[in-house]
């Protein structure tokens, strides 16, 4: 075996170790929908008033009825809000 092989499987099978050791924890981290935060046409899927039922259909930016998925407990942090309190914003 030459040197170009042994290096190439030794680097191989240290990545192939590393992604077997990741946490469980760290690939289901936890996701919540946060409303408002999403881009016009990046939005994760169906909005509050039910106007469309896809993902990626979004007309305004930051619109209060679309979300986007984001890691728990980050959304308030990006000036995003809740189910509940968006459904209280669309109907003031």
């Amino acid at each position: 075996m030459n040197q170009r092989a042994m290096i190439a499987a030794a680097a191989a099978s240290l990545l192939s170790s590393a992604l077997f050791s990741v946490p469980a924890f760290a690939q289901t981290a936890a996701k919540e929908k946060c409303y408002g935060i999403a881009k016009a046409g990046q939005n994760d899927c169906a909005n509050l008033s039910g106007t469309h039922s896809c993902a990626g259909q979004a007309k305004l930016d930051n619109d209060k009825g679309e979300w986007k998925y984001v890691a728990a407990g980050t959304c308030k942090q990006m000036g995003g809000l809740s189910a509940e309190d968006a459904k209280k914003g669309m109907k003031s």
